[in-house]
């Protein structure tokens, strides 16, 4: 056993309370390789309590920009290292996919196919198999095999332009938008649809998860918006983007920030109230008033710090709330109240989301090192670990 991996056995008691559902347990998911968006569906499915093996490229550790044992979008997984360019890691790798229930990898389109698998030739031979396919552009058109990452994906779908303030240039959604959320996300779903039809049928899928398609999937609200007339093509021009006095950011006295999100009148009108200003309620439509309303709100915000404006609102239900940073955000009381974010031995990290009434829930494995469960895996298939290192 490595350093690094006894480390990581002796660290391994301040993870236990990472959880994991027992929804998909028994199914068993291979990842091959990836990053970001991949590693966030595997994980994925790891709470939701399928047993993943991920695959790891032999120079994994020295491309890790941190310590391996702190990637949280590894945990819950096992980890093995194969070469796939190798006749015997393509080999082991080839047989496994025959084991595996769902194989979800990230390459760009051609790749795994030159590598020596073919998803169809995969599924041809292991019928019931779910393959996923993770990329950023999809697996044709003029750009597929080009490079690419998340703010060149979401650039082409006309959400970028739509996000920032008036005058400025658009604002990135930081990687949320495309990798995981078009991405991850829509990955995951992709596998648990094709798990339901594989049920029913008997017959297994490939699946094409481009980010391009799940970002602007996601616009779909927008899109019949702008479709209809009721979105200026401008920032800060409409109700959801900044542009209304009664839904956006809010600077206090100590260059923090209010969020107000008070739609609907009755929430506009408590709002105003708590800030002197219910002559402004009026005019609450009136895309006109706007800019001179945002700014008697912002004058009034101005005048006391964030933890003033948090209490006096707190108690009214209004649709306001602090905004707060990443670092504060574990000890509010409502993520404290149902442990979504939760602190341990200086690490931050969240519950799995969506839960469930009936499920029960058991402790998932930290981060492993890349390849600290490549003999035990191996031995689980029914291989000789030695044989295949040594060849």
């Amino acid at each position: 056993m490595s350093d690094l991996e006894e480390a990581t056995m002796k660290s391994s008691i301040g993870w236990n309370a990472l959880e994991r559902s027992s929804v998909l347990d028994g199914l068993s998911v291979l990842e091959v390789g990836g990053i970001g968006p991949v590693q966030f569906a595997g994980m994925f499915l790891a709470q939701l309590g399928a047993h993943v093996v991920r695959i790891e490229r032999p120079d994994t550790v020295a491309t890790y920009g941190f310590d391996p044992r702190e990637d949280l979008l590894n945990a819950g997984k096992r980890s093995v290292v194969l070469d796939l360019k190798d006749a015997r890691g393509l080999r082991v790798t080839l047989d496994a996919i025959m084991r595996s229930d769902v194989v979800i990898e990230g390459f760009r389109p051609g790749v795994i196919e030159r590598l020596g698998i073919d998803p169809q030739r995969c599924l041809d031979l292991n019928p019931r198999l779910i393959f996923g396919r993770m990329t950023g552009w999809g697996q044709d058109g003029p750009l597929a095999t080009h490079a690419g990452h998340d703010v060149n994906y979401i650039g082409l779908t006309g959400l970028l332009p739509m996000i920032g303030e008036a005058g400025r240039p658009p604002q990135l959604p930081l990687s949320i938008v495309g990798d995981f959320a078009g991405g991850g996300c829509y990955l995951v779903i992709g596998v648990l649809a094709a798990l339901e039809q594989m049920r029913r049928t008997g017959r297994g899928e490939i699946i094409d998860a481009a980010m391009l398609d799940g970002v602007c999937h996601l616009m779909t609200a927008f899109h019949a918006l702008s479709n209809a007339g009721e979105w200026a093509p401008r920032r800060q021009a409409n109700v959801l983007d900044g542009g209304a006095p009664f839904y956006g950011l809010y600077e206090t006295s100590d260059g923090r920030f209010m969020a107000v999100g008070a739609i609907e009148t009755v929430f506009y009108a408590r709002v105003l109230a708590v800030l002197g200003l219910s002559g402004l309620l009026s005019h609450q439509f009136d895309r006109d008033n706007w800019p001179r309303a945002r700014a008697r709100i912002a004058a009034v915000f101005a005048t006391r710090p964030q933890a003033d404006w948090a209490s006096d609102f707190a108690s009214v239900d209004a649709c306001v709330s602090p905004v707060l940073a990443q670092g504060e955000a574990a000890g509010h009381p409502q993520h404290q109240s149902r442990g979504t974010l939760v602190e341990q031995d200086g690490r931050v990290w969240a519950r799995p989301a969506p839960r469930f009434n009936r499920a029960a829930t058991r402790s998932m494995p930290p981060p492993p090192v890349p390849g600290q469960h490549t003999r035990e895996v191996l031995l689980e298939w029914g291989l000789d670990p030695d044989a295949i290192e040594n060849g």
